[in-house]
């Protein structure tokens, strides 16, 4: 449904039916609709066990824990409170991994916000259609069997921006 409404904002302004601004308007309302909210926060870590015992410290709790070869991280979800705001810890698995590179060039800290959507392919359609620089050309493999992508953070204002659909 929401790829089929982008390409038809598309070829309407392609038609001269509507103005470029009004496509864009378009793009933009179909985009929210497909935003669902803040799935979490990405943290740099260097020490994945250091940093949960850090945080646990602060009265967060940790939720889940995984390995992903493919993003070349150890991570751990932490909860906050008992309501479902959380924050993800990225550890690199190797020396390679892109979070490696993050903390060689930044240190520790925020590295990303993530946003869940509705659907991935038809969000990273839109973005594009925007003039967004999406990172990978179909979705990849994330947390907990989710799908995700990311944009640019030169796209974004200096922030990398994920894109989260779970599972149905």
């Amino acid at each position: 449904y929401f790829i089929a409404a982008l390409h038809i904002a598309r070829r309407r302004h392609e038609a001269d039916e509507v103005s470029a601004a009004a496509a864009a308007q378009t793009v933009t309302d179909i985009l929210g609709s497909l935003l669902i909210g803040v799935d979490h926060a990405g943290f740099a870590v260097p020490d994945l066990d250091e940093a949960v015992s850090m945080w646990t410290a602060m009265g967060l709790r940790e939720v889940h824990r995984e390995r992903n070869d493919e993003q070349g991280v150890v991570e751990a979800m932490m909860a906050v409170g008992d309501g479902a705001t959380r924050i993800q810890l990225l550890a690199p698995s190797d020396s390679t991994s892109a979070i490696a590179g993050w903390l060689d060039k930044r240190g520790p800290g925020i590295q990303q916000v993530a946003f869940e959507v509705r659907d991935i392919e038809a969000a990273a359609t839109a973005l594009r259609m925007l003039g967004f620089d999406v990172l990978y050309d179909t979705p990849r493999g994330g947390t907990s069997n989710c799908l995700i992508n990311f944009v640019h953070p030169k796209s974004c204002g200096g922030v990398l921006v994920e894109l989260v659909q779970y599972p149905l």
